[in-house]
């Protein structure tokens, strides 16, 4: 019996790997458009993730191949002034990660039959055989010294043109969000601009709901130590309070219990949906100054008070950056106090810009048709 191929001939969907690097959840969720912009396009996507960043992925695709993937595990201090030697000391076991990922990229590409890989912030997941993708917003590294910014620069420049492309979540030319972080003097030839990604949509006429919604992130102790200031302030203050403390792997039972502060609900973690609601029923917004934060208020166009990660330069230049271009209020986390910054965020422009938030799905069309015509 001959069998008949002509039914057999329909393409098959690419295979692409993405994987977030494990400093913070802004690193996973500001993939999540990325990853329903390529299911649109009818790729099948792998994720390549573990720990709290997988548990967030696995919670929005369920229904996606997950590998397990060891994170980088970078830690941080308590104190601001030691945080340049704790990275340095870090720095052997950081490099042995890079070479790690590596390796382990190209027995996955052989295994999955994997067609392109997109990485984001994770500098050892180039392939020489097939299209990688690197995702940054911070091409140009901050330290906190000059001297050795210039070397991490040209370090991370050296990593981003092992990669086909090197997708920036921004704008092209002056009206951008990140400054010089996105737009160094040079740059490297395979860099694209693709706009801001965010998962959420904005809703009309929402309502407020909370007079201040608290959104904590990024690594520990610091997360610890805002939240902790934030809840001893919070005792004297009497409005409606959402606080969600950027922990979606803890349990329910390891919540804060304030049995006399009934004004404040605590989460550990909301869902995509859920968290859009919040963001869109705030009256406020306080937050850290991370990209994927900054990324998602924009599209929101909410207000915010913003306060840098003590010892990460990145959030400390981003918060003044933007507070110069009067598009958030911002306030270091020593000098932070509840009632008064309130007060004055209350007082303070917000510029309101728009921009075109879904150019990332124009890029990612291309790159699938590229795709398609190299195959």
């Amino acid at each position: 019996m001959t069998i008949n191929n002509e039914f057999n001939t329909l393409p098959k969907p690419f295979k692409l790997l993405i994987a977030p690097l494990d400093w913070g959840l802004g690193h996973a969720t500001r993939i999540i458009p990325l990853i329903k912009c390529l299911l649109a396009e009818s790729c099948e996507v792998i994720i390549a993730a573990g720990g709290e960043i997988g548990q967030l992925l696995q919670k929005e695709f369920p229904e996606l191949t997950f590998l397990p993937l060891k994170g980088y595990k970078i830690k941080y201090t308590n104190q601001k002034k030691w945080l340049p030697l704790k990275i340095t000391l870090q720095s052997p076991g950081i490099l042995f990660s890079i070479i790690r990922e590596h390796q382990w990229l190209k027995k996955v590409v052989k295994k999955y039959a994997i067609n392109a890989v997109i990485s984001d912030n994770r500098f050892g997941l180039y392939h020489s055989h097939i299209p990688s993708v690197y995702i940054t917003h911070q091409v140009l590294i901050k330290t906190g010294n000059k001297f050795t910014g210039n070397i991490a620069t040209k370090l991370h420049c050296w990593f981003i043109k092992k990669y086909t492309k090197c997708w920036v979540p921004d704008f092209e030319g002056p009206n951008n969000i990140a400054g010089e972080l996105s737009h160094p003097p040079k740059v490297p030839n395979n860099i694209e601009y693709i706009g801001c990604l965010s998962r959420f949509e904005k809703t009309a006429n929402s309502e407020n709901k909370y007079e201040v919604l608290i959104l904590l992130s990024g690594p520990e102790p610091q997360r610890t130590i805002f939240e902790n200031l934030l809840l001893a302030q919070l005792s004297k203050y009497s409005g409606e309070v959402l606080f969600v403390r950027g922990m979606p792997g803890a349990s329910k039972n390891s919540i804060i219990q304030h049995a006399t502060d009934t004004n404040i609900r605590i989460e550990n973690h909301l869902g995509a949906a859920e968290l859009s609601f919040a963001i869109q029923h705030a009256k406020m917004v306080i937050c850290r100054s991370g990209y994927t934060t900054v990324m998602d208020l924009i599209k929101l166009q909410k207000k915010a008070i913003m306060v840098p990660t003590p010892g990460q330069p990145e959030q400390e230049y981003l918060a003044e950056y933007l507070y110069q271009r009067e598009l958030f209020y911002s306030i270091k986390q020593e000098d932070f106090s509840l009632e008064r910054d309130l007060e004055k965020a209350s007082n303070f422009s917000f510029l309101t810009r728009k921009y075109e938030m879904e150019q990332y799905q124009k890029v990612v069309h291309q790159f699938v048709e590229g795709l398609a015509k190299s195959n």
